[in-house]
């Protein structure tokens, strides 16, 4: 098997000290105004929905905001297509990681889960392990001294039955707990040869990130994202799963305490505005370059944002000027600051209101209509 390296000598600290100290002061920026903002929430929430987008931008497929926005909230209005099941996987992906501690995403158990072995491991078992699992266990007959006969019991064996198909799901739970604590679960010989490379060695070349990664904790954590997402570019790290090596680098910043909170950077917003032919040149240091410029740029776009909603809020407040204190309107501010559009299905769920309501109190608070048509609307 060949050896995946990637070499960390002759960084090209000078050209890139400039980009770095800029991306960090940016960074900083954006996260102490959103901290302190009263639709930080809401921002972080989009942000979820806009860099799922441009992840898949960035692979080379397009996905609609519109239709991330209502497959998450089950209100297709179309059949969701593979590349929209993905970006599905990356939003969740986000929030995920976002809700848990800063260091959670590159433990052992963080990554074990985000690469979705685990439930790997449970299905495996659920589905080829129920004879395995059930030797041993005594049959309805062995319970009741087998059959009518000397110290035999003739009656209903319905029970033992029921206690039997209990014991049998016990089991099974116990092995995929077994199963899944194993280290290295996602490993060849249980996977599509049709889908997979089996020679491609996941495991290993994981290792060999994590290692550029521990490596590289002394220069700044700005640095250390750009060089950590370069390496999981060049080692090509998982087959099918190539932006979650985006989230795992930009994770480093929450480890660094340059972001804070549930604040994860939209890093795929900004290598959006990146030329293509810049983010996968030869060259590493025109690579490196350009991830710090995705990394400032997405800085920039985020801090436009912020200042659009927090705008935005206060015009929207001013509806509320003489209305009732059990009037549902501050809620829907809410809910439209949090989501890049909503619809009346939207709404009702949200606020418990009928889908008739919902289209009333959205005309009462103006906001933008944006689909045009007399039904299925979509405000914003």
């Amino acid at each position: 098997m060949i050896s995946m390296s990637y070499d960390l000598a002759k960084l090209p600290i000078s050209s890139m000290m400039r980009p770095i100290s800029d991306a960090g002061s940016m960074l900083s920026r954006l996260d102490e105004r959103i901290a302190r903002s009263p639709v930080g929430q809401g921002f972080l929430e989009r942000s979820h929905f806009t860099d799922a987008c441009g992840s898949l931008w960035i692979d080379g497929e397009l996905v609609h905001l519109e239709d991330l926005v209502l497959h998450d909230a089950t209100k297709d209005i179309r059949t969701p297509t593979h590349e929209l099941t993905i970006a599905r996987d990356v939003l969740r992906t986000r929030r995920r990681m976002s809700s848990q501690p800063p260091g959670w995403a590159l433990s052992p158990e963080g990554l074990r889960s985000l690469r979705g072995q685990t439930s790997s491991a449970a299905a495996m078992v659920a589905l080829d392990g129920a004879a395995t699992s059930s030797e041993g266990q005594p049959t309805a007959a062995d319970m009741v001294g087998g059959g009518e006969g000397e110290n035999g019991y003739v009656g209903d064996t319905r029970l033992y039955d029921e206690f039997a198909a209990i014991d049998a799901v016990l089991a099974r739970s116990n092995a995929a707990i077994e199963e899944a604590k194993k280290p290295g679960r996602a490993s060849g010989r249980d996977k599509d040869p049709l889908l997979y490379d089996l020679d491609w060695d996941e495991d290993e070349r994981m290792e060999e990130w994590l290692a550029v990664v521990r490596e590289t904790q002394d220069p700044p954590a700005v640095l250390q994202v750009a060089v950590a997402l370069d390496a999981w570019n060049e080692l090509s790290v998982l087959q099918h799963a190539p932006w979650l090596g985006r989230l795992l680098s930009v994770s480093l910043l929450r480890q660094a305490g340059i972001t804070t909170g549930p604040h994860l950077a939209a890093i795929n917003l900004g290598l959006k505005t990146v030329p293509v032919d810049r983010r996968r040149n030869r060259d590493r240091e025109t690579r490196l370059l350009a991830i710090l410029g995705g990394i400032i740029a997405a800085a920039e776009l985020g801090l436009k944002e912020h200042d659009r909603l927090l705008l935005a809020r206060k015009m929207m407040e001013r509806r509320l000027v003489g209305k009732r204190t059990s009037s549902k309107l501050p809620g829907l501010i809410e809910l439209a600051i949090s989501r890049p559009l909503v619809s009346a299905g939207m709404i009702a769920k949200e606020l418990v209101l009928t889908p008739r309501a919902a289209l009333r109190i959205v005309e009462e608070l103006g906001l933008r209509e944006l689909t045009g048509r007399g039904r299925f609307r979509r405000g914003g």
